[in-house]
């Protein structure tokens, strides 16, 4: 009997020379290609899901300090899955089943109902859309308060950006942001911001990673005639990925992978979509309250050019 791969289920979806593929834990993209290229960095079949590769971040993106926080007057516990910084980590369906709810050759809907936990006692219908096409992979996520009181809600994603091959070193990175968020080495939560103009964290015109280690939120993000903020990384190889998220999305974490495993090291680059900064159910900041029954959808897309 062949043992089943440790993110489940492989859930395959095509469109001419483009292949993705989304796994039954987490919901996330294991990989993405185009003409065998990746644009996506992917994590091995074999695996457990690394540095959170492709990974859905629902009810809140980011760390949460201690596990905490007060909502409507109730102060709420939940367990710390990351104990090293004291905080809870990427919200709670990271390492859950999901299930497709629709499935074609180019598209797969994957959902999941979050029912009330210690810590999280809302409940969430969660839907989660990969759809290939001419403009790429496209990312759509709605979530719907299915409980009877309301909910505190933040969502993002961790998908990776791929230079191809090689190391994001020699990458030339074009983000359109004005602003870092500043955090402290402690725990890694919000101490203050920054203007980026002037600093090694000014990636506005396009310019080369090198060894820069980065692990920052970045935010006021200039955006094109279609209300999108579209990140580039330019790869030795001639060619660009593009990552656009559409104005739901307020937040971009910029990860360069240093603390992964040596082998799987700055291969490719987080571009992290985000709802609000981190810490959100503690500060406020882009976190978002939905009322019983209320909904909120949110897009993100990657391409090859």
């Amino acid at each position: 009997m062949t043992a089943p791969a440790p993110s489940g289920e492989q859930f395959e979806i095509a469109s001419g020379e483009q292949s993705a593929t989304i796994v039954e834990v987490g919901a996330g993209v294991r990989g993405y290609t185009v003409a065998g290229r990746a644009v996506l960095d992917p994590y091995p079949l074999d695996a457990m899901c690394d540095g959170a590769h492709g990974a859905v971040l629902i009810p809140w993106p980011n760390r949460l300090a201690d596990g905490r926080y007060r909502f409507d007057g109730v102060d709420h516990q939940l367990a710390l899955s990351e104990p090293a910084r004291h905080n809870a980590i990427h919200g709670l369906l990271r390492w859950r089943s999901w299930r497709a709810l629709q499935r074609e050759s180019d598209r797969v809907v994957m959902g999941i109902r979050l029912h009330p936990t210690p810590g999280y006692p809302f409940a969430l219908d969660v839907s989660v859309t990969y759809e290939l096409g001419e403009d790429g992979l496209t990312v759509s996520t709605d979530a719907k308060n299915v409980g009877e009181r309301p909910c505190p809600y933040g969502a993002g994603q961790h998908p990776y950006l791929s230079p191809g091959g090689g190391s994001i070193d020699d990458c030339t990175l074009q983000l359109p942001a004005a602003t870092r968020v500043l955090t402290d080495s402690a725990h890694q939560l919000p101490s203050g911001s920054e203007a980026v103009a002037g600093t090694v964290f000014d990636f506005s015109r396009g310019r080369r990673i090198e060894d820069l280690r980065v692990d920052s939120p970045f935010t006021d993000l200039s955006r094109d005639d279609r209300g999108r903020a579209v990140t580039r990384l330019s790869a030795p190889d001639g060619r660009t990925v593009e990552l656009w998220v559409d104005e739901s999305y307020p937040v971009l974490e910029i990860y360069t992978g240093d603390t992964l495993s040596p082998s799987r090291r700055r291969r490719g680059l987080a571009v992290e979509p985000m709802t609000c900064w981190p810490n959100a159910f503690q500060n406020g900041n882009g976190l978002q309250r939905l009322e019983p029954g209320q909904s909120l959808s949110t897009r993100w897309g990657v391409r090859l050019v």
